[in-house]
């Protein structure tokens, strides 16, 4: 998933979401090193914790950015369906808005 969440990242429109997103991505490195690990098998520790709800926080953002990003594009394809025939919209122009089919954990929820 970490190739595919990549390509969803760049493939938003907007810069800010991209880098915020990227920012987000990266935090852990920064995260990681200052929790603590857990004693044993019955005491998970914090790191495993922490990972969870990151994951959590990183799914729940770039399905949100996902989001927007839909209605911008259905936006604009209802302005293009006016001024272009419709084969140079759906052919030329829309594909390379899209962003990646595949559908994350809970991106279900949100539509």
């Amino acid at each position: 998933e970490g190739e595919v969440l990549r390509d969803t990242v760049d493939a938003l429109l907007l810069d800010e979401w991209k880098i915020d997103m990227n920012r987000d991505l990266l935090s852990i490195d920064q995260i990681l090193p200052n929790t603590l690990a857990g004693d044993d098998d019955e005491d998970v520790g914090g790191k495993a914790l922490t990972i969870r709800m990151w994951i959590s926080s990183v799914l729940h953002k770039l399905i949100h950015y996902k989001a927007r990003h839909r209605r911008i594009l259905n936006k604009a394809a209802t302005t293009l369906q006016l001024v272009l025939p419709q084969d140079i919209e759906l052919n030329n122009i829309l594909p390379f808005l899209e962003l990646p089919s595949y559908k994350f954990q809970g991106e279900e929820d949100q539509e």
